[in-house]
């Protein structure tokens, strides 16, 4: 999502006419198998997407945020490269209280959603499609439901993959475009959370 917005920020200005948005994540490299709190949820991913100067907004509007008082909810305590001995005895591992998070992934998508919509003059009725941060399908279930958007409107691929944080929105993306169920022209709400915390939305037209 912060990437999204400031590759649009750069068209937006003329700096630049094209765009390459990446989102990759390798959590294989910071999960302990031993903890199945956090091992069966997350996996590996990339996606890409390219921007292109239009004279037609195809991303109408961004909207982020971040507040580090919950960052110990969803944490890599360590740098895997900081301290060998702090590997070795587990502390660079994914760390997360997922009651926790869970509550406040909800609350936060469900605001930045509404807000995203309601900048662009836009009601959820007139969606076509929801592609949100696939964290697990709680958080996809209960986000949409708070929105009142039903769950054939809403991309899911977390079943497929995992959680694959910055890749999630990318890979549910290109997934939905390539079966054909997104087409051009139609209006789309992407949405995402993280570490950090951070969370944001974006209001397209494919």
């Amino acid at each position: 999502m912060y990437a999204l917005d400031i590759a649009d920020k750069f068209i937006r200005t003329g700096s630049s006419t094209k765009a390459l948005v990446v989102g990759a994540e390798t959590f294989s490299r910071i999960i302990d198998w031993n903890d199945r709190s956090t091992c069966v949820l997350f996996g590996d991913g990339a996606g890409a997407v390219i921007l292109d100067a239009a004279d037609e907004p195809g991303i109408h509007s961004t909207h982020l945020y971040a507040d580090g008082r919950y960052k110990d909810l969803l944490s890599v305590p360590v740098g895997v490269s900081k301290n060998f001995s702090e590997v070795v005895n587990g502390s660079a591992f994914t760390q997360m209280q997922g009651g926790e998070v869970f509550k406040i992934a909800v609350k936060c998508m469900e605001k930045v959603a509404i807000e995203a919509l309601d900048a662009n003059d836009i009601s959820v009725d007139e969606l076509d499609w929801l592609i949100p941060h696939q964290a697990n399908m709680r958080i996809i279930a209960a986000t949409a439901r708070r929105l009142g958007v039903p769950m054939e409107k809403t991309v899911v691929t977390v079943d497929r993959h995992g959680n694959t944080s910055a890749a999630s929105i990318p890979l549910a993306l290109d997934a939905a475009v390539r079966d054909g169920r997104i087409q051009p022209g139609q209006k789309v709400l992407i949405e995402g959370f993280g570490g950090g915390f951070t969370w944001g939305a974006a209001y397209l037209t494919i």
